[in-house]
């Protein structure tokens, strides 16, 4: 026997198989990331051919992302309860049916209905690869590297999409951008049966539906006021939405407390490792996806970039968080877990220091810095997220990170977006404009170019002089504030998860 062979048969260790397996499990995460950026560019074409009016149109674009979040708990632990490569083939073929109904959609309200079926199929997806690696990879280095292989496939499709879909949409038709996942989905239902192993609850009871729709509302409900937060600014009826969900979380929270089989096992908040990975992860991309969002708008909006161009430069940060998610189990072989995630938070923050001297390099150099840094502890959370857990309630565990991603995201843009929105419109009064500009120059920088646009040259400059700087200050004071939380996590996870590494005894039951 060769030692190789030898190696992969050792007790619990990943062999042959699980690497194949791990492929066939890169495919619907790939997926998710392409589909994640392949709409937006197709917004427009879509809108010619089926007049969405505004409404609609944003319905269109976010109704998969609520979905998704508000799901992703059920699906993890109806995952643990029926079997994680079941609910996966499943999810996969609804995936399918839902992309082919979404590309021969004939009028918005269709097109919609299918955003909502693929968000239900994709809230399947992501939870049920990553419990299913947990499984399969027991040994914790193969773990980690797993996760990041899986982290990194996702990145992967976020930085194809724009390109595959430019290319489709320069070709064929709009609808076309949802076809292209179901090949990948097809040759996933084919293999997952000979390749992935079934792993489930076999003890797990009825699932509560009370608690379904307790935990489903409260999140779409908060995701949805962060949302629209961070488009419009703070107004009634998103806040009162937020309200909403808080009280049905609440309400879901004390639920789980008296079930003898509760969706949510709030127990796994006891576990260091699972608790302050969570909260890492979720405050970390809040970060993240803050600076990658405000430093879009940066980019054509100050710069007068085009979209196509304000893509290219941001590839320099998705290719610092590929490096950053792959070299994380390589950070292991030096520090623990805990001291790697503040030397990722450490890192980030001077590339923020850099962000806020707004030149076009800075940025850039700043925001990869950024990425790099951040991204090495998101591959170390997910890991310890699910790898904490005990392995029959994966899913759920799963599921919560995969929920704790969904709502720093959302908080990240809409928390960054309000506060440079507040700080241009504090600058950008009817005192400091020109007179006889239009009010729409005071709501938001976009509004000011589309206004400088039909001013003639020497007032055009005049006002965006003076609005772009607005923007600038606000996105500088949006930095220094994403500057403190990273020092925050930096001395959480320094405190928290200090534990010294015990021989024979992985990072993750460490904390």
């Amino acid at each position: 026997m060769s030692s190789e062979k030898a190696v992969d048969q050792l007790p619990g260790r990943a062999g042959r198989r699980e690497w194949v397996g791990l492929a066939v499990l890169a495919l619907p995460t790939i997926l998710l990331g392409l589909d994640m950026t392949v709409l937006h560019l197709a917004a427009p074409i879509l809108s010619a051919d089926l007049a969405p009016s505004s409404s609609q149109l944003l319905w269109i674009v976010d109704v998969y992302g609520f979905a998704v979040a508000g799901l992703l708990i059920t699906m993890g632990t109806v995952g643990d309860r029926i079997g994680r490569r079941r609910l996966l083939m499943i999810g996969a073929a609804g995936f399918a049916v839902a992309s082919v109904l979404a590309a021969f959609a004939t009028s918005p309200e269709l097109l919609i209905a299918a955003r909502a079926l693929l968000g239900l199929a994709g809230a399947t997806l992501m939870p049920s690869t990553l419990s299913l690696i947990s499984n399969m990879f027991r040994d914790p280095k193969q773990r980690q590297f797993a996760i990041a292989v899986w982290m990194t496939n996702f990145m992967i499709g976020g930085m194809a999409g724009p390109l595959i879909g430019g290319v489709l949409l320069e070709h064929f038709w709009w609808g076309s951008v949802f076809l292209i996942g179901v090949p990948p989905l097809l040759i996933l239902l084919a293999a997952a049966p000979v390749l992935l192993p079934e792993f489930g609850n076999p003890g797990a009871g009825r699932i509560d539906l009370t608690s379904v729709v307790l935990s489903t509302g409260a999140i779409v409900a908060v995701v949805y006021g962060l949302k629209e937060t961070a488009k419009d600014g703070p107004h009634l009826t998103p806040i009162a939405v937020m309200v909403i969900g808080l009280v049905a979380g609440y309400t879901f929270v004390r639920r789980q407390l008296g079930l003898a089989e509760p969706l949510l096992d709030l127990r796994l908040f006891r576990l260091a490792g699972f608790s302050v990975s969570l909260g890492a992860q979720t405050f970390g991309l809040f970060v993240l996806a803050a600076m990658q969002f405000l430093t879009v708008q940066y980019f054509q909006l100050v710069l007068g970039m085009t979209p196509l161009e304000a893509g290219l430069w941001m590839l320099p940060t998705m290719v610092t968080g590929i490096i950053g998610t792959l070299g994380a189990p390589l950070v292991l072989r030096w520090l623990r877990a805990g001291t790697a995630m503040t030397a990722g938070f450490l890192v980030a923050i001077p590339g923020l220091a850099l962000m806020a001297l707004s030149g076009r390099l800075q940025v850039v150099i700043g925001l990869a810095i950024v990425g790099i840094g951040i991204q090495v502890v998101l591959a170390l959370t997910y890991d310890l997220v699910v790898g904490s857990a005990p392995p029959e309630r994966a899913g759920v565990a799963s599921g919560m990170g995969e929920t704790g991603t969904e709502l720093g995201m959302a908080l990240g843009v809409a928390v960054a977006g309000s506060l440079v929105t507040a700080i241009y419109r504090s600058q950008v009064t009817e005192e400091t404009l020109p007179q006889g500009i239009p009010s729409a120059a005071r709501d938001t920088l976009g509004s000011a170019v589309a206004v400088a646009e039909q001013l003639p040259a020497p007032l055009a400059r005049e006002v965006l002089e003076l609005t772009r700087g607005a923007y600038t200050d606000g996105v500088q004071a949006a930095v220094l504030v994403s500057a403190g939380i990273l020092a925050v996590l930096a001395v959480a996870t320094a405190t928290l998860l200090r534990r010294p590494r015990r021989a024979g005894v992985p990072d993750t039951l460490d904390s």
